[in-house]
């Protein structure tokens, strides 16, 4: 059994990350930790797990007896966190944030499974994707291994509210999320960079601007991306390219017919659709922004991690219904 822990485990990520590991064949989890919730049950704050478990946050780190740490911090806490405290080197981390995604001074491993299984797999540390990172570049990664992205590309992708996490704001409450759109970051988002990083190490080069505007949408979870790239290839080409580059992907697919959200909420998979009209594709893809972009990546990261099935714990049916 894989022996884990969870540094923010009391959020919306810490509470699907303990769904899937309570019921991963080989999992078992140590400690769930939580300064604020300590002594409290998992169940208390997660009401979906009520009957599920008995496990009690703990405020307490022993980091010793676990393989893997889950850290599901918000951005920029992970980085402060291991300046205060010492993981033992033997140990495991897989970081939700942001703050190791971009290669640097750190051996942190970029977890997208559809370019680095390879890295991964031989990895001490990973540096989980992001949400709307991980559903923009399985739209664009086939196109820029077929070197199409030389132009400007316009990207629109609408998120959950889960998205934004658990503690209430302003722009996430319900009597103001529902019946509701709003954009918010436009050409700005934080995901720009790791998603050009991913483009750039498949393409070879990305002179292209990313334009993408996020859209907050009136629904809890869910990524639904579309994204234009202008070129001359025929669409037959291009859409057998997608299929190839995704044959061996565990969770990505590539869909012959128009995608919709349900298809992948509360899965961990990603789904992929390619059109053509004129010299534009139209490409189109969707994930679950807690599972796929969060930590049902994160725990297929550590399946590859400790050489065990990809799928294991993640065999989940869309909620389409």
């Amino acid at each position: 059994m894989i022996k884990i822990g969870i540094l923010g485990a009391a959020g919306y990520t810490g509470g699907e990350l303990i769904r899937l590991l309570l019921n991963h064949p080989e999992a078992e989890i140590v400690f769930a930790n939580s300064e604020s919730n300590a002594g409290n049950l998992v169940s208390d704050v997660h009401e979906g797990l009520i009957g599920e478990t008995d496990l009690k946050f703990t405020d307490a780190m022993p980091f010793d007896a676990v393989d893997v740490v889950f850290f599901c911090f918000g951005h920029g806490k992970s980085e402060a966190f291991l300046k205060e405290h010492t993981i033992p080197e033997n140990v495991k981390i897989i970081d939700l944030a942001q703050d190791f995604r971009i290669k640097g001074n750190h051996d942190y491993v970029y977890g997208l499974p559809e370019i680095n299984k390879e890295e991964i797999q031989k990895a001490q540390h990973i540096a989980n994707p992001g949400c709307f990172a991980t559903c923009i570049q399985v739209a664009l990664l086939p196109a820029a291994y077929l070197n199409l992205l030389k132009e400007d590309v316009a990207v629109n992708a609408i998120t959950g509210s889960t998205g934004a996490g658990q503690k209430p704001g302003a722009t996430t409450h319900f009597s103001w999320r529902t019946g509701n759109l709003s954009i918010y970051k436009p050409f700005q988002h934080q995901h720009i960079a790791e998603i050009r990083q991913s483009l750039k190490q498949v393409q070879g080069y990305l002179d292209a601007d990313i334009d993408f505007i996020p859209y907050r949408g009136d629904f809890a979870r869910g990524i639904f991306c579309t994204a234009v790239v202008k070129t001359p290839a025929p669409v037959e080409d291009v859409i057998e390219a997608y299929k190839d580059f995704y044959q061996d992907a565990a969770f990505t697919h590539y869909s012959d017919k128009a995608l919709d959200l349900k298809q992948v909420v509360n899965t961990n998979k990603a789904l992929v659709h390619v059109e053509k009209y004129g010299n534009k594709l139209l490409i189109t893809s969707c994930i679950d922004n807690l599972l796929k972009g969060a930590v049902g990546q994160a725990v297929q990261n550590m399946n590859l991690m400790f050489g065990i099935d990809e799928t294991s714990g993640l065999r989940l049916k869309a909620s389409a219904f």
